[in-house]
């Protein structure tokens, strides 16, 4: 559905918000403890967080304005504090888009949320990236035998503990709503949306044991 449909449809019932101070009006103000929690350097709290994250979203946007998120994942502890405003990601074997990574290039402001699997809260950093080739830490990012050749090393400048009301009202963690079977395959979505030529044997094989046993390789 484009926008003029959708637009029609709504019988010109629709009122943008157009000014912070109309947002405000909205929404109200924050409270102090959460206008004024933004930290700068890393918390003895924040590194724990960190060593127990094994997930994290990744905003970029490029020099136009247009938008990424890209996830990123590994075991617990990934994101290798540097110091007490810094930390870096090993960039692991992909689809080599490097959406979020062109991006940086012309756009190095980033934000970060990093998740605990069954916590509602998160943790998010935001700050100014760079791409690195090549660190002495990149020893310390090898995962079964996998040095990443890139990492993304994070300034922070705002970092912060966010709320699980998003968490709760979703249901994220409660296995009672979780529904994997509702769609179709990942090797179905990938023929119908990605790989139309391909048979769907052999996007399932791809998809399939192998497809766990390669995610250090490439």
């Amino acid at each position: 559905m484009d926008t003029d449909t959708w637009e029609a449809t709504e019988g010109g019932g629709v009122r943008d918000v157009t000014s912070e101070a109309e947002l405000r009006e909205l929404v109200g103000e924050p409270a102090p403890y959460t206008r004024d929690k933004t930290r700068t350097t890393l918390h003895a709290l924040d590194r724990a967080w960190l060593a127990r994250s094994p997930f994290c979203l990744i905003a970029t946007s490029a020099a136009d304005g247009t938008c990424d998120v890209s996830p990123k994942g590994d075991p617990p502890g990934f994101a290798l504090v540097l110091d007490d405003r810094t930390l870096a990601l090993p960039e692991r074997p992909g689809n080599k888009r490097m959406d979020g990574f062109r991006n940086i290039l012309a756009n190095p402001r980033v934000g970060l949320i990093f998740l605990i699997p069954g916590r509602g809260d998160t943790l998010r950093i935001n700050g100014r990236a760079r791409i690195v080739r090549e660190a002495p830490f990149f020893d310390r990012m090898t995962v079964k035998g996998n040095r990443p050749r890139l990492a993304l090393v994070v300034e922070a400048e705002e970092i912060f503990t966010h709320c699980a009301k998003s968490a709760l009202r979703s249901g994220l963690w409660d296995p009672a709503t979780w529904q994997p079977d509702a769609l179709p395959s990942r090797a179905r979505i990938s023929k119908a949306l990605e790989r139309p030529d391909d048979a769907l044997e052999v996007l399932e094989k791809h998809y399939g044991p192998q497809y766990v046993e390669g995610l250090y390789k490439g």
